[in-house]
């Protein structure tokens, strides 16, 4: 697309509408999606994520323990195709139907299948090969496709073109729409076209957080964008965190701290925000941080519970360009394929973002009808002095604020370059309070950090994909400089 006279974000939504085909493990046409844009004067957020269908009333969930993980009492109205037309209208400088070329020529002609994907796709189809829809897409013969095979999907291409050609109003108003209702009713599912028609995107501006002389960026709630603002305003509390070593016990042990009170508030308080309880700036105000920063016993790991503040499976990709406009993209399908639910005769995969609700009413996540649910994806952006620094993000569920705060220790108070940020071991806040680190962790911080109290993991191998994918892009005096991930499919290119 740049090649063709495009810009930024025709590069950035040209990419996002390919990806739906190349890694239908991780996203589809039915994903959800958030994007913060610099259009060479000024930052803009943008929440692209689904609302809850109007027959989804707690009575209906009544008697679950927990929100189910597959099917259509899992899918929200799918935002993406609201995504790419929001971005498109806005900032593009091609016509919306030529950002779908490339995705039609691959969904139609095919491609080699690529082994991490394959493997993923192999996972995926064990668990879901009897959801509604799902094997007549993506089990062509019966299994799943093997790494190097070639795959298409002719029909996925024949959406996207409707898709292409309606201005993304087919998705929402149109033929296709009546294909994913007709589709809801036939297996027991609520969704209407009452709940399609009335989605819209919502241009929600960030919320920022100064710190170190950068100010960092994430798109407000409904996201978990907040919990790296929280546990970075939390390490700001600390004025030697700069002078220890990102790879030393004493600077992990503070950043797994800080990250473990970031979640505990999280979980208890982010949701729609027309639900939540307070303002989200509350929890990343001066005050609440210092005393959030104070509980933090330098000498042993802690489990620690939600504060009080005063009153008052996804790909991300990068884009920018010669005239200084940077794209931070995320979408997602959540778990692996999503719901499961494959819209048949359409390649459409619906997202299960339903899950990210509470069934316990009375909690500001707790499913209700209209309701954006609790969002684990989330783009994020970096200004210095009012002007863009950096454009990232780290793909991979809860790992994604965490990711975000390892990034910005290595690369803004450290000045790792991005590719060097990206190649460094991870560590990994997991639900039960216990940390995973990735095998290539210096055996000599493992053992650190289980003598201070940490129960620490090691994960080798393929389970390196559960510490997400980074793709960063700095804004250099010259030019630009990016990393990709050596955990994913993807590459840091240029012209």
């Amino acid at each position: 697309m740049l090649l063709r006279g495009g810009n930024a974000v025709d590069a950035a939504v040209a990419t996002a509408i390919a990806l739906t085909v190349l890694e239908p493990t991780s996203n589809g046409i039915g994903s959800d999606a958030f994007a913060i844009v610099w259009d060479g004067t000024n930052l803009h957020g943008l929440n692209a994520s689904g609302r809850s269908p109007a027959g989804w009333t707690p009575e209906r969930f009544a008697g679950m323990q927990e929100m189910p993980q597959r099917g259509w009492d899992t899918v929200t109205v799918p935002g993406a195709v609201s995504a790419w037309r929001a971005l498109s209208d806005r900032f593009g400088v091609l016509s919306f139907g030529e950002l779908f070329g490339p995705a039609m020529e691959y969904a139609s002609g095919g491609y080699p299948v690529s082994a991490i994907i394959a493997r993923s796709w192999e996972r995926a189809a064990c668990v879901l090969k009897d959801e509604p829809g799902f094997a007549e897409a993506f089990m062509p013969n019966g299994s799943p496709p093997k790494a190097g095979e070639i795959f298409r999907i002719p029909a996925m291409a024949d959406t996207l073109r409707r898709i292409a050609s309606s201005a993304g109003e087919d998705f929402y108003h149109g033929w296709i729409a009546r294909q994913i209702v007709e589709f809801s009713n036939e297996c027991g599912g609520t969704m209407t076209l009452q709940d399609l028609n009335r989605h819209k995107a919502d241009w929600c501006g960030t919320v920022a957080l100064p710190w170190h002389g950068y100010e960092i960026h994430e798109i407000p709630p409904n996201g978990q964008g907040i919990a790296a603002l929280i546990a970075l305003g939390i390490l700001r509390e600390f004025e030697d965190l700069k002078a220890l070593s990102p790879d030393s016990v004493e600077s992990m042990h503070l950043q797994i701290e800080a990250m473990k009170l970031a979640f505990a508030d999280l979980h208890r308080y982010v949701a729609d925000p027309i639900a939540m309880e307070f303002a989200h700036e509350m929890l990343i105000a001066d005050g609440y941080l210092q005393s959030r920063a104070a509980l933090i016993d330098r000498s042993k790991a802690s489990l620690p519970s939600c504060g009080i503040p005063p009153p008052g499976g996804t790909v991300y990709l990068s884009a920018a360009d010669k005239n200084g406009m940077m794209v931070s993209f995320i979408q997602s399908n959540y778990m692996g394929f999503g719901s499961g639910v494959v819209v048949p005769g359409t390649g459409i995969s619906l997202q299960n973002r339903g899950t990210g609700f509470r069934v316990q009413q009375g909690h500001p996540n707790s499913v209700g009808p209209n309701k954006r649910p609790f969002h684990t994806i989330i783009p994020g952006f970096v200004t210095k002095n009012g002007l863009p620094y950096m454009s990232f993000g780290v793909m991979g569920g809860a790992m994604q604020a965490q990711g975000h705060v390892q990034m910005a220790i290595r690369i803004l108070l450290h000045g790792q370059n991005p590719q060097a940020a990206s190649d460094a071991p991870r560590w990994q806040v997991l639900e039960n309070g216990s940390v995973a680190v990735e095998a290539s962790m210096p055996t000599s911080v493992v053992e650190g950090l289980r003598a201070i109290g940490h129960e620490v993991s090691v994960h080798e191998g393929w389970a390196n994909q559960s510490f997400g994918g980074a793709q960063l892009i700095v804004s250099g005096t010259d030019g630009y400089i990016a990393g990709s991930d050596q955990r994913k499919d993807g590459q840091a290119v240029g012209y």
